[in-house]
């Protein structure tokens, strides 16, 4: 039972409860009307100290076809932490007023200290390079629903895996299904942080890692591509030098496997060709609305409504 419980990371979570959840998704999926109202008379706060788009509008969008309403902010000018006001305080002021609350937060391990003093759920919405699990939850998600499974698959990320909190959720949680082989693709200056090689190496997690996206692409069943993110670069210089590093188009997708799904958290730059748009391995779009499906699986479970 997910009743009153806080999402901090994708552990937090076992893989039945998740199972629960994308069952619980797919039913809403097939009919958006089930558990509509559901969450009537119950409020979501949405606190975003960072930028979000599809994050915050699919938590609220879910929020609201369930019945419930929201109140929040979508930066940290448009709170009281400019005055000064301490996290845990706002937490505990929002909990005053909310059933749960989805916050994002550039400091690492802001959702757990949040989860400390939080008396209603926290959601955590992504904090830093840490954990982003609600988008994890989405990719596990469009992964079933599109390939009908998650094991036994290889996936390819590509891009910034230094900073990109998807890439580290993603692939924590993916290590935990069976016959997962990971495939790392990224400039030596972006490379997968060693605390989660050193954990994968202690449980005999099978990766790999390369620097040259064509080489792996007829290996891979997910690609999944991210952008370089700009501010998590102290140098500009750093940034302009390594943000066109890897762009997906044509000529590289062709030689990737027929069945093989493009993934992606967006916002894209120019990693992600829009001429790919249209090839039916693009996958993104349709995971951004699994997003929504699977936040208002999330948001029903642990208020304890209509399931």
């Amino acid at each position: 039972m997910l009743i009153g419980r806080s999402l901090v990371e994708p552990e937090d979570f076992s893989l039945d409860e998740m199972e629960d959840l994308f069952t619980l998704a797919e039913k809403i999926e097939k009919d958006e009307k089930y558990l509509r109202e559901s969450c009537r008379g119950r409020l979501l706060a949405t606190l975003f100290f960072e930028p979000s788009t599809r994050t915050r509008l699919s938590f609220e969008a879910a929020m609201l076809r369930l019945g419930g309403s929201c109140l929040g902010f979508a930066e940290p000018g448009s709170s009281s932490a400019v005055k000064g006001e301490s996290l845990a305080d706002t937490i505990r002021m929002a909990a005053c007023y909310a059933d749960a609350i989805v916050m994002r937060n550039p400091k690492e391990g802001a959702a757990l200290l949040a989860s400390r003093y939080s008396s209603v759920p926290i959601i955590n919405a992504g904090d830093g390079g840490h954990h982003h699990p609600t988008q994890t939850l989405t990719d596990l998600l469009t992964i079933r629903r599109l390939l009908g499974k998650i094991g036994n698959l290889t996936v390819g990320f590509c891009g910034d895996l230094k900073f990109g909190r998807t890439v580290h959720s993603l692939a924590k949680a993916l290590s935990r299904y069976e016959k997962i082989r990971m495939i790392f693709i990224s400039p030596a200056e972006l490379v997968l942080p060693e605390y989660i090689k050193n954990l994968f190496q202690k449980q005999n997690i099978h990766f790999n890692e390369s620097e040259n996206l064509e080489e792996v692409m007829p290996e891979l069943d997910v690609l999944y591509m991210t952008r370089v993110q700009r501010e998590r670069f102290f140098n500009e210089e750093d940034y302009i030098r390594l943000k066109d590093t890897y762009v997906l188009n044509k000529d590289k997708i062709s030689a990737g496997k027929d069945r093989m799904i493009v993934l992606h958290p967006l916002p894209r730059v120019n990693e992600i060709s829009v001429e790919i748009d249209n090839d039916p391995r693009a996958a993104y779009f349709t995971q951004a609305k699994y997003g929504m499906y699977i936040r208002m699986a999330l948001l029903v479970s642990i208020l304890g409504v209509g399931v």
